[in-house]
């Protein structure tokens, strides 16, 4: 029976051989399917579950159309990452060598394994999600202010941040690297305090050098830091740390102290305002429509803890010559895998390339099972796109959102033209190596057949109900 069952089995590839007399090494294997597609569920049955296809012979009239226009072009993409927040760096660096060194090149190798990270954002100074609060200018006892920077220094960041930004950079040269502030030293803000607080008037010189002083540190390590913001979240004063600025102060910043201190040091580092929520788009409007100002800024950049991610758009219809950038936005411990999925694929990373975005990152790459760690008031439900026990490494949601762009849509791709029917929601690029790259999530509860449809080739795709899909050919 076994040989029986085994010829039934094997009766149509021994017919293809030619079964008399034909070897199978005299036959050519078949070529690779031209369509490749990567998918991963909201049960998460299916992560970077791969498969491939051949393009349809024609449009099947049953199903809609995502039509693809590479004619119509849009922004072009500088990465899609995550925060490497102090914490991250620290749990990271904690890792056996051996153990590291094989998530990192999960996350920015370019292997067939790796997500390819493209871009990462850190904190200058402690974010909330250091284990403690600190600047690069704290005072000792006894001094109560510092306007020559005499005290400054990179503080812990040589600690963990540095020693593992060195060896991602030693995995991928390119990556993209934003600073962002959660607060200025404490004592250049009126409060005297690193939760809240204005900074006052008279240190915004002796802050802009802060930055100056900060790019060149880095640069010294052989960090090249991209972007800077001048503040994170500047209309929050209640995380730890945190300051207040209102667009008119930051506008002031930025046009005569810092954009002039970055011109005066030969700093080329970008200056990207706001870098806060999309209930406000009026914020970078009011920077942007002062010309002095305007002149050293190069974008804006958006969280969507409130407000819709079409506010990016309208700033860029106001400002079509500055770039937008979308820098956070966090999973969180008591929320479940398929509703992040389903969110952040339409919200983080098709919405915000649908408007106009250069940039689209996560929130914190690491925690551990407790969700540490953060300083005293921090977030402590915020989940890494990886929790870190020791030396293992489990994935989180946030790898695999970010992972069905940034594997497949490298910098320098440029977004063109689709259409979103239905449930479908999607974006499409070109990349430098002329593939297409379609990014799909079908939002609805039943699964969804269409086409693709670009130039003269016909694509018949299918997804799950609540599943995203890239489409590469």
């Amino acid at each position: 029976m076994k040989i029986i069952r085994g010829m039934y089995y094997f009766l149509p590839v021994l017919l293809l051989l030619g079964f008399l007399g034909c070897n199978k090494n005299d036959v050519d294997m078949p070529a690779v399917l031209p369509v490749q597609n990567w998918v991963t569920s909201a049960d998460g049955v299916n992560l970077f579950y791969q498969k491939a296809f051949d393009f349809a012979p024609a449009k099947d009239d049953q199903y809609p159309v995502i039509e693809i226009n590479p004619a119509q072009t849009f922004q072009t993409v500088e990465g899609f990452g995550f925060s490497l927040t102090g914490g991250s760096a620290m749990l990271l660096h904690q890792m056996g060598a051996t153990e590291r060194a094989t998530l990192l090149n999960e996350f920015f190798g370019n292997a067939d394994n790796s997500i390819q990270v493209s871009y990462l954002r850190i904190s200058i100074g402690a974010s909330d999600l250091d284990p403690v609060v600190f600047s690069y200018d704290d005072l000792p006892n006894g001094v109560t202010e510092d306007p020559t920077l005499q005290y400054f220094n990179l503080s812990r960041d040589t600690l963990h941040l540095i020693p593992i930004l060195k060896e991602i950079l030693a995995i991928n040269p390119n990556i993209k690297i934003m600073g962002s502030p959660w607060s200025a030293p404490t004592w250049m803000k009126n409060n005297k305090n690193s939760v809240g607080g204005n900074l006052l008037t008279p240190y915004y010189s002796a802050y802009a050098q802060y930055f100056v002083k900060y790019i060149q540190a880095m640069k010294s390590n052989g960090i090249n830091i991209d972007a800077i913001t001048p503040q994170n979240e500047p209309q929050h004063g209640g995380n730890n740390p945190s300051m207040v600025l209102s667009a008119i102060n930051e506008r002031d910043f930025v046009r005569d102290h810092l954009g002039p201190a970055f011109q005066a040091a030969g700093i080329n580092t970008k200056i990207i305002v706001w870098d806060h929520n999309c209930d406000n788009p009026g914020y970078p409007i009011e920077i942007l429509n002062d010309a002095a100002a305007k002149s050293f800024v190069h974008g804006s950049a958006f969280h969507l803890y409130a407000g819709d991610v079409s506010a990016l758009s309208q700033v860029h219809d106001t400002h079509p010559d500055r770039a937008l950038y979308f820098t956070e936005q966090w999973t969180g411990s008591n929320e479940a895998f398929g509703d992040n999925l389903k969110w952040h694929m339409k919200n983080v990373i098709i919405g915000t390339m649908r408007n106009w975005s250069q940039v689209a990152l996560e929130w914190n790459l690491a925690n551990d099972p407790s969700y540490n760690p953060h300083t005293p008031g921090g977030c402590n439900q915020c989940k890494g796109a990886v929790t870190i026990n020791g030396n293992v490494a489990t994935k989180n949601v946030s790898y695999y959102i970010i992972g069905q762009a940034a594997k497949f849509v490298p910098p320098g791709s440029v977004r063109v033209g689709s259409n979103v029917p239905g449930t479908l929601h999607n974006v499409a690029f070109t990349t430098p190596q002329g593939k297409t790259v379609l990014i799909v999530l079908n939002d609805g509860s039943n699964l969804e057949n269409f086409n693709i449809h670009i130039g003269d080739k016909w694509i018949t795709a299918s997804l799950h109900p609540e599943t995203a899909g890239t489409f590469v050919w």
